[in-house]
């Protein structure tokens, strides 16, 4: 027996207006975004799902209730909170301008942006880097980051057999998500209210699509 589960990440904010790290800090959705939440919703209007979970930050309540909205059930009225599906959390470097922090944090390597750190190392190499140049020694490391993510999988294997959810996260957690559980697949960073999807059993994880605004024919 397995559930499925449909990550999408939320609509575009502000500091992903302006390009600027945004982990466990919040900004307002645009004008885009809030569109980004809508489109979502259209994309998921013929899912009959069970569950709808958000990450605790107030960017993906909002694109959530965006997607209920342009979903009407009587099984949801409002998403469900689990800081487990949060961003990474980026410490010092939170609301810094994305090339700027890709210099501290790459130079010493002789890197100059995040996209040449995760071609040649990956997602948890970034992640380990990132903490590893914090002064103030707060950013989750890559151990950190899947500690705390792996009570929400757990939580998502827990739920009743054959259950549907739509969990609404973040950017770097998508990917790092699918790094992990896709057998290699790409993971240039999912547009802002694209649709990721996965199969869960009790052991295994399988990512049966990443990264599509509109949910593919079977």
């Amino acid at each position: 027996m397995a559930n499925v589960v449909y990550f999408v990440r939320h609509g575009e904010t502000f500091f992903n207006l302006y390009h600027r790290m945004q982990g466990w800090s919040d900004t307002p959705l645009t004008a885009k975004g809030k569109e980004d939440a809508s489109n979502a919703g259209h994309a998921l209007a013929n899912l009959d799902f069970d569950y709808l979970f958000s990450s605790d930050l107030k960017r993906a309540v909002d694109t959530a209730n965006i997607i209920l909205e342009h979903h009407p059930t009587d099984k949801i009225t409002a998403p469900i909170k689990e800081p487990a599906f949060r961003e990474e959390f980026f410490g010092y470097f939170e609301g810094s301008d994305d090339a700027q922090s890709a210099v501290m944090v790459g130079a010493p390597q002789k890197f100059t942006n995040f996209r040449e750190i995760f071609d040649q190392h990956g997602i948890a190499k970034v992640q380990d880097m990132i903490a590893a140049s914090d002064p103030f020694h707060n950013a989750e490391s890559h151990d950190e980051f899947w500690k705390r993510l792996d009570k929400g999988f757990r939580r998502l294997r827990n739920l009743p057999d054959n259950s549907v959810s739509v969990v609404v996260s973040h950017g770097m957690t998508i990917s790092a998500i699918v790094d992990r559980f896709g057998d290699g697949q790409e993971t240039e960073a999912p547009l802002n209210g694209s649709i990721t999807k996965l199969t869960l059993d009790q052991n295994n994880t399988h990512v049966d699509f990443y990264n599509q605004l509109q949910i593919p024919d079977k």
